[in-house]
């Protein structure tokens, strides 16, 4: 079935050519704000290069260079007989004490679950001390792999204490993980949280639709109740190409 090309003109495109930002950049950027913002939709095509460098008044190298830059970002694709297509648009999340899930849910990136491990194992040296129980005694493990539009996003990885809520399977791939413990009236208060970076094993490379070596990024968090228990501990990676985390920095006073 045949993809819909872009209407372009209602993006409202246009550069300054008194701003000493390049216009090649000019229009990427606006391209990629389209994008992000869910007004160019993933399969788009953008159609031919020289109608939109004529309706800008520029010239074409100025038009693919725009484009090829988003092509380098993944966030365009050129296909040889398909022309150039919109792939995505990375995912910003917020820090916050919210699921992956969620966010997805909300920005309407239609997610998806399926869960690959659903079950009990002795804790390790490192999930003991999150959860806050002895090494060796079992905890529930549920490892996902998490989709947006279709499309891999990240592999997760939670431990939760043993008989906290019921895990089944079919749940855990309906919705979040973070949704179903609020249903079974556990009130999530804080986390502790750390983001890092890494490349992907060749096992997480092919659940990922990544080449092997691929940059990751990771976050392991550690979640509190409102009574102070431990009651989850997530070690995330996902896709550096798809994915980003958000900061908000405040200066002290």
């Amino acid at each position: 079935m045949p993809k819909p090309t872009a209407d372009l003109a209602t993006l409202g495109l246009g550069v300054d050519r008194t701003s000493p930002v390049p216009l090649y950049h000019q229009l990427a950027q606006q391209l990629q704000a389209a994008i992000e913002q869910g007004r160019l939709a993933p399969g788009s095509l953008l159609g031919n290069e020289l109608e939109l460098a004529a309706r800008l008044g520029l010239s074409r190298p100025t038009v693919r260079q725009a484009i090829q830059s988003l092509v380098d970002k993944g966030l365009m694709v050129r296909r040889r007989g398909v022309g150039t297509q919109v792939v995505h648009s990375r995912i910003r999340r917020p820090l916050e004490l919210s699921s992956l899930y969620d966010d997805l849910d909300a920005a309407d990136r239609r997610p998806e679950t399926r869960v690959l491990r659903n079950t009990v194992e002795p804790a390790s040296a490192e999930v003991a001390a999150a959860l806050h129980v002895a090494t060796g005694s079992e905890v529930h493990l549920v490892e996902r792999l998490r989709y947006a539009h279709g499309e891999p996003m990240a592999l997760l990885r939670n431990h939760l204490p043993p008989g906290l809520l019921d895990l089944g399977t079919v749940a855990l791939e309906a919705t979040g993980l973070y949704r179903m413990m609020r249903a079974s009236g556990l009130t999530l208060h804080s986390a502790r949280q750390a983001v890092g970076a890494r490349t992907a094993t060749g096992e997480e490379a092919a659940l990922l639709a990544e080449p092997a070596g691929a940059p990751l990024l990771t976050m392991e968090r550690t979640t509190f109740d409102d009574g102070g228990r431990a009651v989850e501990f997530g070690s995330h990676v996902y896709r550096a190409s798809r994915y980003a985390f958000e900061f908000q920095l405040l200066a002290r006073p």
